[in-house]
């Protein structure tokens, strides 16, 4: 499972050759989330609401590169790029 961006303490995450709906998983002081990367809702798990937010607003500046990025992985390929981390 590739680290695709790391900031604030939180880990972000794409699953090879994971099922869709696209979305990543984010991990933060002991909390494991799936987000949606078309809305950034949250999916699964938790996640406390300040990182939540961090998260959410990472993924509206990121959207077409994790869209990118997971359909690079949902098939197996190498060919899938890090992301900046929220600044």
């Amino acid at each position: 499972m590739p680290e695709i961006s790391r900031f604030y303490g939180i880990i972000i995450r794409i699953f090879v050759r994971d099922h869709l709906p696209p979305h990543f998983h984010a991990e933060y002081s002991g909390h494991e989330a799936m987000i949606s990367i078309e809305t950034g809702e949250l999916l699964e798990g938790t996640m406390p609401r300040r990182a939540l937010r961090l998260i959410q607003d990472w993924t509206e500046l990121h959207k077409e590169e994790l869209e990118l990025d997971f359909n690079l992985l949902s098939k197996g390929s190498p060919d899938w790029k890090p992301i900046k981390p929220l600044e």
